[in-house]
């Protein structure tokens, strides 16, 4: 919750910020800004102040520039200044949720001042800490509110503060955020530039809801649905959104009929062939997603560092062999078994076809699951986005042309 909820309250006359608010939480930003843009400045701002301050962020940029001026200046100023400096940072940073510091204290109060001055602000903030700043504003302590409680009203806060604290970084993403935060659990964590001066905090429920979001997001980015797209998305609005990823997924499903139209003639001299189709495509697309969730994950906890690239792939692909051998043993088994009962006299050359086709069709399926997520990612765009659709497409071309290719060379 941001620090001007009670200030929030006063602003959303007619209990429109209470019927708003559920509204706007289950739209993406553009579909939120579009919402909100009916309603005047106040209660803008004041459903805005309810919202976590990286979505407060994107629905602002969506407004036109005189709408967006209205709504800061419909806000209480030291949070609109904070929505304007967060602006600057990049999405995904921590930058973008920031919340304005209330409680920032001098080293020479006393215990009594600061008392004073914190029952004044509680009134319209939620106060976890105060922060202690040099007249510069670099930040030098933090004092928690048991400290306060406990000592005596003469004592300055230099002698009772935490000094050094922990702080974040601006320009860091939140993945990196939440990998220094992960043994803190602290409510708040201030935020200081390059030179250790405060200018704003975080929340670590602000984080870690941001970070859920990114991850459910994930599953949908893998198949082509996009981040923005939400329950309540328009019909209209969720077609424009997924068609064109079908429409991609089809024609990469022609790439793949395309090779058993190469080898008609083998399927038609073996139609028994017809038959592991798909159980070749189903075990190495299975096999190529298992690697990809892996790989997804490592990218998404940090836990791929730079230069161990190669080693994971080799990884995948000895994980697909092995996979792949004792698999297609069964699939073997299966193809002789199915074959001598239909009385083909080639029986034993189908099934080696069979297991050397699915060894490997899962070693190629495992190396990329691991690949394509990197690939992606060193283009620029999100690993995740739409990486099932070209796994499916590499797994179903190299698992049919596998089988079909062999049996071509080695059956006749």
């Amino acid at each position: 919750m941001s620090a001007g909820v009670t200030a929030s309250q006063q602003l959303a006359p007619g209990g429109e910020r209470a019927a708003l608010l559920p509204e706007v939480k289950s739209r993406p930003p553009q579909e939120a800004a579009t919402l909100l843009a009916e309603y005047p400045a106040e209660v803008i701002a004041a459903v805005l102040l309810e919202m976590n301050p990286s979505f407060t962020q994107d629905v602002l940029q969506e407004f036109p520039r005189g709408l967006t001026t209205a709504v800061l200046q419909a806000a209480p100023p030291v949070t609109a200044l904070q929505w304007e400096r967060n602006a600057a940072y990049t999405q995904g940073s921590i930058g973008r949720l920031m919340e304005p510091v209330v409680a920032v204290l001098r080293p020479q109060q006393s215990v009594g001042e600061t008392i004073e001055q914190l029952r004044n602000l509680i009134r319209t903030a939620f106060i976890t800490y105060g922060y202690v700043i040099e007249p510069d504003g670099r930040l030098i302590g933090v004092v928690t509110m048991r400290d306060l409680l406990f000592s005596a009203h003469e004592a300055r806060l230099e002698e009772l503060m935490l000094r050094e604290p922990f702080f974040l970084l601006p320009e860091l993403t939140l993945g990196e955020a939440m990998k220094l935060v992960l043994d803190r659990h602290y409510p708040a964590y201030p935020v200081c530039d390059g030179n250790g001066v405060l200018i704003g905090l975080v929340r670590g429920q602000a984080m870690f809801e941001e970070q859920a979001f990114e991850i459910t997001a994930q599953a949908g980015a893998m198949v082509g649905v996009e981040r923005e797209e939400r329950l309540a998305t328009p019909i209209a609005q969720s077609f424009k959104y997924r068609h064109p990823w079908l429409q991609l997924n089809l024609l990469t499903a022609f790439i793949a009929g395309a090779v058993v139209g190469i080898f008609e003639g083998t399927v038609e001299r073996l139609v028994v062939l017809a038959a592991f189709l798909p159980v070749l495509a189903g075990q190495s697309g299975n096999t190529g997603c298992q690697a990809l969730a892996v790989t997804l994950r490592g990218l998404t906890l940090g836990e791929l560092k730079a230069g161990t690239e190669r080693a994971m792939v080799l990884k995948e692909a000895s994980l697909g062999f092995a996979n792949g051998s004792f698999t297609g043993l069964v699939a073997a088994i299966g193809m002789f078994a199915y074959a001598t009962l239909q009385g083909l006299p080639n029986a034993f050359p189908l099934s080696a076809v069979v297991w050397l086709a699915l060894v490997g069709a899962c070693v190629v399926s495992g190396v990329c699951g691991a690949l394509i997520p990197l690939t992606l990612k060193r283009f620029g765009a999100d690993p995740a986005t739409a990486s099932s659709i070209f796994l499916t497409t590499a797994t179903d071309v190299v698992s049919m042309g596998l089988l079909l290719g062999l049996a071509t060379v080695l059956v006749r």
